[in-house]
């Protein structure tokens, strides 16, 4: 399959189904609300080192967690029934997407997450798609997750953690939130082992996109659905 060439002018994408084969689908374009939008109404994501052109991606198969299969080991369990950290949702989004540029994850050097990518999230969360989970202890901020909110769909961007379980305990608090809310899915875009032994697991692409087709309306594309996304 070809990676086609985004017309900066036209708020436009290639069908997701005809990614290559590592799910690589198209180069170019920007990081508009609008385009943005499109893109997760399509299952399509931005993904590139800041000194590459902008990337965009539809892995086939997709790893995906419904909220109902996510896996709590005893050990998350105890540590959230212990009461060691507390959440809060959009409290403080620029202190989430940050830690998840800055912190260190084996085998990478440097991060993804440049200074495009945070303004332009930034720029949806003003608008009320993207979204933030704090997790604290003691008051400080120890671990998180961001992403975006379009009808019954999370689209997980990254998470962090400064101290053992606090990302896993923001996606706890997350998983209970989309459950509260009728929350459908939650996209973990690429496989990973992590994700995986938390519950995730991998769809094949059609099934996928039909999921996204019942979940997410037109109108998404418009206004975020109120309450804003999935986590109120």
């Amino acid at each position: 399959m070809p990676v086609y060439q985004l017309d900066p002018d036209l708020v436009l994408f290639p069908p997701p189904q005809l990614a290559r084969y590592d799910g690589l689908l198209a180069v170019g374009g920007d990081l508009s609300p609008q385009r943005l939008l499109l893109a997760y109404r399509m299952g399509i994501f931005p993904w590139y080192a800041p000194d590459e052109p902008i990337l965009w991606w539809a892995p086939d198969p997709r790893l995906v967690l419904f909220p109902e299969e996510f896996h709590c080991s005893r050990r998350l369990a105890r540590i959230l029934r212990q009461g060691r950290f507390t959440f809060s949702v959009n409290r403080d989004f620029a202190a989430v997407i940050r830690n998840c540029a800055a912190i260190h994850r084996p085998g990478q050097e440097g991060s993804w997450l440049g200074e495009e990518m945070i303004a332009a999230y930034s720029r949806l969360h003003e608008l009320g798609y993207a979204h933030s989970v704090e997790c604290r202890r003691d008051g400080a901020l120890v671990g998180g997750i961001y992403g975006l909110g379009m009808g019954r769909v999370f689209f997980g961007e990254s998470m962090f953690s400064r101290e053992p379980n606090a990302s896993k305990a923001a996606l706890a608090h997350l998983v209970v939130a989309m459950q509260a809310s009728g929350g459908s899915m939650i996209d973990c875009q690429v496989s990973s082992d992590h994700m995986r032994r938390l519950g995730a697991r991998l769809l094949p692409g059609r099934v996928f996109y039909q999921r996204l087709a019942l979940d997410i309306s037109d109108d998404e594309l418009v206004a975020p659905r109120q309450p804003a996304a999935l986590l109120l």
